[in-house]
């Protein structure tokens, strides 16, 4: 009996130490994080020695936690949700059951997971598209465009690109009694990053008429250039989104290719030859003094020429919404920015704000002391008081500028 006693408590010892994560004073419902951090992380630890055997890659693996959290589309007393297809990307649908004597807002809502995860049907991304399509009286089209690495860059701006041209034509807003005045973009991470990149194509793009009123870019990845900025340096081990989980994610968006990783890690990816698009992220002009602390900035040692050219994509506005001129800036629409304190994503969206508003871009920046990926704790056991608030800030906000 002693004996078993001695390993019930060794091995509670062991677990609260793998559970257990230093966090800032300032990170609320510190247990929940710390075990929502454990379970993340345990699917990363099994998805590397299934890589590192050849079982399965390590996306695959990853891919389980949306797998787990898929939901079929269902509708309640509120909304009818459908699985469709706009110019041939699956999207999820969710129109208001509720009748409307005026035409009704739109939002095109964009998932996030890197570029090589995630989907519309995961329960926290269906029940917020659900609360918004009721709350605001909206059409949500939430889009699942296809995933990396079996897909690259920039097949996941294309899918997305593609859904909106089709919804914004003047025959489709009509089906969807969508008044093409009040229309939205929004998503969290590397879906901010694709909405980023759709409104600002979108607004020079003539074949399209219809343009958005707003932008809604959640904790968005903005660049790809320099990921050593204050934010990467200081959340390298921050709960959900590494240091080195978000490099492995923009390596995988271009390529299944080793050394990208590697060179990305070291932040020696980019080319001489391509130093002076670095004026577009550097931090030292574009953060606030309060985040720049006792940080020096330098320029990313160029040392990597070839990988530009085998990988254009670095360098494409499309994957980098940061890297686009001034002029392609001026016009965007009303802009919603939500950062994280203890994100790595934090700076580029401090960037982007930056230099939107030097543009004459209106924002409204939000930022909440907490991790990245706040807004997908919506749903039990992970459901935080704090994701609650920030949804609906959001909406609040959405509803009143809409």
């Amino acid at each position: 009996m002693a004996s078993k006693s001695l390993c019930f408590i060794l091995l509670s010892v062991l677990l609260a130490y793998y559970i257990y994560k230093p966090l800032p004073d300032n990170i609320e419902e510190k247990w929940k994080v710390m075990l929502f951090d454990a379970t993340f992380r345990s699917l990363g630890h099994l998805a590397t020695v299934a890589e590192m055997f050849g079982v399965k890659h390590y996306m695959d693996v990853m891919m389980l936690l949306t797998h787990a959290e898929h939901t079929e589309p269902t509708s309640d007393n509120h909304v009818i949700v459908t699985d469709t297809s706009f110019n041939k990307v699956p999207v999820r649908l969710y129109i208001p059951k509720e009748q409307s004597n005026t035409l009704r807002r739109a939002i095109v809502s964009i998932h996030g997971g890197g570029w090589c995860l995630g989907s519309a049907a995961m329960k926290p991304y269906d029940q917020l598209s659900k609360q918004s399509a009721h709350n605001l009286n909206a059409v949500i089209v939430s889009i699942n465009y296809r995933l990396a690495p079996k897909f690259n860059f920039p097949i996941q701006f294309d899918d997305v690109y593609n859904v909106v041209k089709f919804f914004l034509q003047e025959k489709v807003l009509e089906k969807y009694s969508v008044d093409p005045s009040r229309i939205a973009v929004s998503g969290d991470s590397a879906g901010g990053n694709l909405a980023a990149a759709v409104a600002q194509m979108l607004l020079h793009d003539p074949e399209v008429n219809v343009k958005f009123k707003i932008q809604a870019l959640i904790y968005p990845a903005l660049q790809a250039l320099d990921l050593n900025t204050p934010s990467y340096k200081e959340n390298l081990y921050m709960p959900l989104l590494s240091r080195t989980l978000m490099v492995r994610f923009w390596s995988e968006y271009f390529t299944t290719d080793r050394s990208l990783f590697e060179a990305m890690m070291s932040n020696r990816h980019i080319g001489s030859e391509n130093a002076h698009l670095f004026k577009f992220v550097n931090w030292s002009t574009l953060l606030p003094e309060s985040l720049k602390k006792n940080h020096v900035y330098n320029m990313p040692e160029n040392q990597n020429t070839l990988l530009v050219k085998k990988y254009p994509g670095l360098l494409d506005v499309r994957a980098s919404p940061l890297l686009a001129e001034d002029e392609k800036l001026s016009g965007l629409p009303l802009t919603y920015v939500i950062t994280c304190m203890y994100d790595v994503l934090r700076d580029d969206g401090f960037m982007y704000v930056s230099r939107l508003r030097k543009v004459g871009v209106h924002v409204v920046h939000e930022h909440y002391d907490t991790f990245h990926g706040i807004f997908l704790m919506n749903v039990w056991p992970f459901d935080f008081s704090l994701a609650n608030h920030a949804v609906e800030k959001y909406l609040d906000w959405l509803d009143t500028n809409l």
